[in-house]
């Protein structure tokens, strides 16, 4: 069975290609490398071409049997400052990713979406059940899709799973691929990189949550684990889940948060050195604590997350190391 990995260029598509493969499936990447990496491609067939390409992706499209999407702008503050950027991509672009799918004849899709869909909560952990009321355009557009995926379902008979999810880190354990941002804007990679003395201070927006140390909390899950996940959806649609078509939304996560000055313990911890930081204000529309409830991941797909905060950590101080040695002896 092939499968085609939208935006598999990028860190989270790089990985579910790389547990797709060691699943037995056939995989061709498909990225424009506005934001991914060619060297996360490295060993597969990658295409390069826009989502909304439409006479690009049809030749690759009539060679394989699903699709997971993961090519999506994802800065929430960027979202804000530009959301004509986020609307052409994310919406619109990828709108006409899926009416090239659906008019392709494939009718499975597994589409990486975000907690960012429920805004500010009501209730912790969050279950798929609470309100979807997103607080940026980069969770508004996330929900866009997966109400165009639903009524894609409710009129064409396409099956798909919606994977939300939360703060994915770390890297995969062969050291092969990890996390590259430019700019990286994550928690986990900056507060090691605050360690190294060459990396510029973390900056930690708001002491004064109400929380356990007054720091945000946040559940962390690790990048494999997500991508396992994703290969169990794919499977779920295979084995005819949502029979005649539909949508299934599902939360990813471990279903406990870790805070801001949590990470930047393990980071020490696994660096054996201080985190250099410095304490600013909150950042506007940040909640104080996003964690999920991993129930109906178990329930449905048989998921759990396998790896916790220091197999987090640990793997991405190694990915860290391995290009800081790259950049020092190329």
């Amino acid at each position: 069975m092939a499968i085609l990995v939208v935006g598999g260029a990028g860190y989270i598509g790089s990985h579910a290609a790389r547990a797709l493969r060691r699943s037995g499936y056939e995989v061709v990447i498909y990225d424009n490398l506005s934001t991914g990496f060619r060297r996360l491609t490295r060993g597969f067939e990658l295409v390069e071409g826009d989502i909304a390409d439409e006479s690009r992706l049809r030749p690759v499209l009539a060679r394989v049997d699903a699709v997971m999407h993961f090519a999506a702008h994802a800065y929430v503050g960027e979202s804000v400052e530009n959301p004509r950027k986020y609307f052409r991509n994310n919406v619109l672009g990828a709108l006409s990713l899926l009416n090239s799918v659906l008019d392709a004849g494939i009718r499975r899709f597994v589409f990486s979406s975000s907690c960012a869909v429920y805004g500010i909560p009501e209730q912790i952990p969050i279950t798929e059940q609470a309100r979807r009321e997103p607080v940026n355009p980069y969770g508004a557009s996330k929900l866009f899709f997966e109400n165009a995926l639903a009524a894609y379902g409710r009129a064409y008979g396409m099956r798909s799973v919606s994977l939300r999810y939360f703060n994915a880190a770390g890297a995969d354990e062969s050291g092969e691929i990890g996390e590259i941002h430019e700019p990286e804007t994550h928690l986990i990679p900056l507060a090691l990189a605050a360690s190294t003395g060459n990396g510029p201070e973390l900056e930690i927006y708001g002491c004064d949550y109400p929380t356990r140390d007054g720091t945000c909390v946040r559940d962390y899950i690790h990048v494999s684990d997500l991508a396992d996940a994703h290969v169990r959806a794919l499977q779920y649609l295979e084995e005819d889940g949502i029979e005649g078509g539909g949508s299934l939304a599902i939360n990813l996560g471990t279903g406990r948060g870790h805070s801001v000055l949590e990470i930047v313990r393990a980071a020490e911890n696994a660096t054996g050195r201080r985190v250099g930081r410095k304490v600013g204000p909150r950042r506007p529309g940040d909640p104080p604590i996003l964690v999920a409830d991993p129930a109906k991941a178990q329930s449905v797909l048989g998921w759990t997350a396998r790896r916790n905060l220091d197999d987090i950590v640990s793997s991405a101080w190694a990915w860290m190391r391995k290009n800081l040695d790259q950049r020092m002896t190329a």
